[in-house]
């Protein structure tokens, strides 16, 4: 009887491990990484590489849970390559990030949540390059485009905690129509490193 106690002991002691916060306590985390953006039903379009940028606020509710709220800004889109050069479309947005942690092993979270956003810019970039008989001509040019003021997403992902630092990756599955009487939506992977900051 000693024994089963003493190992009910040890595990309850290393599950209590799994959080790396007090229970109850908040943390502040500024954080910035890497997006790689798609845009669905687009046809031979290749992602668009940009930055996320922003912060995070977390409260522990117990050693597996907790909650997190967020803002960040974020550079979505796509590229296109043809003949004469490239085309990208660029759809950025201020993402605010609800999530729910579920920590599975020490410093090990799964997570999934919902993602309302907000169009902060919405353009084309184009850019020209063709060579002729010798000559090069190079030219770029920027278009505004129509884009939906509303984006919806929701984000699922992992992340891993060590002495503070904190890599999340996570995969944001758009659920809104990005452009009016267009069927594409959002799709971005996001690969972040913040730092915690108990409160």
């Amino acid at each position: 009887m000693k024994k089963l106690f003493l190992i009910a002991g040890l595990l309850t002691s290393s599950v209590c491990t799994f959080a790396q916060h007090q229970i109850g306590s908040w943390n502040f985390q500024p954080k910035v990484g890497l997006n790689v953006a798609t845009l669905t039903d687009t046809k031979d379009s290749d992602p668009r590489f940009g930055v996320a940028v922003g912060a995070e606020v977390e409260y522990q509710v117990n050693e597996f849970l907790s909650f997190s709220g967020g803002a960040l800004y974020s550079m979505q889109g796509a590229k296109f390559d043809n003949t004469l050069g490239s085309s990208t479309i660029k759809v950025d947005y201020i993402n605010v990030p609800i999530m729910a942690n579920f920590y599975i092993a020490k410093g090990l979270a799964v997570k999934f949540g919902i993602q309302p956003g907000f169009n902060m810019l919405a353009k084309t970039t184009n850019k020209t390059d063709i060579s002729v008989w010798g000559f090069n001509y190079k030219n770029k040019s920027d278009n505004e485009i129509e884009a939906e003021s509303f984006d919806f997403s929701i984000p699922l992902g992992m992340s891993y905690e060590f002495n503070n630092f904190c890599i999340d990756a996570r995969y944001n599955l758009g659920a809104t129509k990005v452009f009016d009487g267009s069927d594409s939506k959002n799709g971005v992977f996001q690969l972040t490193l913040g730092y915690k900051i108990d409160l």
